[in-house]
């Protein structure tokens, strides 16, 4: 079965930074391999709706993000190890939440929950003032 297990969050300071990885397994259960799919990180504070935050096209590489992450947030990924990351710098009490990592071969619009299949069960990042 296909599985997403995130990791890498946890609690820091205003300004500060933390790594998320992704480890993806089970792809071949869907007749795809990772390079096949587009990739992405979500997040979803209490009582709010979850929203993109970063998306990369694991073949060509190209990336997206939510305006509020540019310049502070990179998704990077690597192939060999069908891994997925992302480096969160600069962080403010407003990216508190849980990050979930998702998954899937057709997407048309990258950051919107709704595209994804698969999902990690998340990893919450709590960033305090």
């Amino acid at each position: 079965q296909v599985q997403l297990v995130e990791s890498g969050g946890g609690s820091v300071q205003t300004g500060g930074s933390l790594r998320l990885s992704c480890a993806t397994s089970g792809l071949s259960y869907t007749g795809f391999t990772y390079s096949d799919m587009h990739m992405a990180w979500f997040r979803q504070a209490p009582g709010k709706e979850r929203e993109g935050v970063a998306a990369i096209n694991a073949a060509a590489g190209t990336t997206s993000y939510a305006g509020f992450v540019k310049g502070r947030f990179t998704i990077s990924q690597d192939n060999a190890k069908n891994t997925l990351y992302l480096q969160m710098n600069s962080l403010k009490p407003e990216d508190t939440g849980m990050y979930y990592c998702a998954a899937d071969t057709t997407v048309s619009y990258p950051l919107r929950h709704q595209q994804y299949t698969y999902w990690g069960q998340g990893t919450q990042v709590t960033v305090s003032s």
